[in-house]
């Protein structure tokens, strides 16, 4: 289960009556699927009421993935290949030594990224998960035809049928219509599970099983987050505590960001999800604290001053785990020329903690509040675990904001600004 706790005299200040008086009525919001935006509430129960032969049939094509292919390229933007990235990554590290290299395309239009990639494929058997709802979103569908081009071009046509697969509605769109002509495998996205939410259906679960990570431990740490998660009692239920003290930060305390920290650079995926998942979700109506993100001890050699002594406008949500992946002894050094036996016999995990406890110490003690998120260990379990934790964090402090914590309408005015340069002809349907 995750622990929340909170650091810093700033929050002996905060007062709770607010959310003592609205949180059962949001809790029971939630639950009875009765608030703003209650159709794509389908997450809350997605995991336990999974079919086993949907997972079953996650798993067959992963293994045909992992026995058949060099590298698979999953295709998406936004929460179609973020949910996956930032558990792959987490869990398997940023060097795995996986037999399956796993990389990602159509998350921007950069010309440069998309040719390296392109070029890193070439002579290499690869896979291709493309994740798109509507089979249209530009970023992956410029990138799906760049795959497309290049599996002809070194293997053949045929070649397609087997390598593809499709994650997509599962009734219409431009995938669904492609894969039925082509014979590509489909995995569905349920219509009632956002894109940001949708790291516990196929859209996560296929990548994340191609990376030989247990997806049946990860729905297994989900399922048992809709249990801890759904009490109704803010008190006694950390993740709605958690989207209650960032909401007083911000209306009674005037905090308008949240930097996500981690003390791993394998967890940085992990904040990039929630940026995502917080931003979007909140983001609206002249309202929203805006999410960004830091690996320490790393920015603490760029951004550290400014949090220590800058303009107070932000709060920190630490990321941790009580127990690390693995560990490293600092050697003795019989010169000790850079002075640094005093390290010597120390474990590295023990050093980065001391930074930790250190920094916390002193961005608590000045102006910034500290909010800290743990779990035990980073795995499939208590991954899929946290993850559910915070979809119910975000639903609980949308609604105490006032908005709609499912939507995303701002999103799409780029997105018609963009066309119209372009020159995209649209047909009316």
């Amino acid at each position: 289960m995750v622990t929340f706790t909170k650091y810093g005299r700033i929050m002996e200040g905060l007062d709770y009556s607010e959310v003592d008086e609205r949180g059962e009525e949001i809790a029971s919001m939630i639950d009875d699927r009765s608030g703003l935006g209650n159709d794509f509430l389908g997450w809350l129960d997605f995991a336990s009421k999974m079919p086993n032969e949907e997972i079953e049939k996650i798993q067959r094509a992963a293994a045909k993935i992992r026995d058949n292919f060099e590298a698979l390229v999953v295709v998406g933007i936004g929460g179609s290949y973020l949910g996956a990235r930032a558990a792959i990554d987490a869990i398997n590290g940023l060097f795995p030594s996986d037999k399956l290299e796993i990389l990602y395309l159509g998350n921007n239009l950069a010309p440069n990224y998309i040719e390296q990639v392109l070029n890193h494929l070439k002579g290499k058997k690869f896979a291709v998960n493309v994740v798109s709802k509507s089979g249209t979103t530009t970023e992956p569908s410029v990138a799906f035809r760049f795959l497309k081009a290049l599996m002809v071009k070194e293997h053949s046509p045929a070649y397609l049928k087997d390598a593809i697969y499709c994650t997509t509605d599962s009734k219409q769109g431009a995938l669904v219509r492609e894969s039925a002509v082509e014979g590509y495998q489909t995995f569905v996205i349920p219509d009632d599970i956002g894109g940001r939410y949708s790291v516990i259906t196929p859209v996560g679960l296929l990548p994340i099983a191609c990376a030989g990570i247990d997806i049946k431990k990860s729905l297994a740490g989900v399922i048992e987050g809709e249990k801890q998660y759904s009490v109704h009692d803010y008190h006694k239920n950390p993740a709605y505590l958690y989207g209650a003290t960032r909401y007083l930060l911000n209306i009674q305390k005037h905090y308008v960001a949240e930097m996500f920290i981690a003390y791993e650079p394998q967890y940085k995926m992990i904040a990039e999800w929630l940026k995502q998942l917080f931003d979007e979700s909140e983001g609206k109506d002249d309202k929203g604290i805006f999410c960004g993100s830091g690996i320490f001890t790393t920015d603490l050699h760029s951004m550290g001053q400014f949090i220590q002594q800058g303009t107070p406008c932000l709060f920190e949500t630490i990321l941790r785990t009580t127990t690390p992946m693995s560990d490293v002894t600092v050697p003795e050094d019989k010169d000790n020329l850079d002075n640094l036996n005093y390290l010597a016999g120390k474990k590295l995990s023990y050093i980065n903690d001391q930074a930790y406890f250190g920094t916390l110490n002193a961005h608590t003690n000045g102006h910034t509040p500290a909010q800290i998120i743990e779990i035990p260990e980073m795995d499939a379990y208590n991954l899929g675990n946290l993850m559910y934790f915070f979809f119910r964090a975000v639903a609980f402090s949308g609604y105490l904001l006032g908005v709609n914590p499912f939507n995303q309408p701002g999103v799409e005015i780029y997105k018609s600004n963009m066309f119209k340069l372009l020159g995209k002809p649209f047909h009316k349907k």
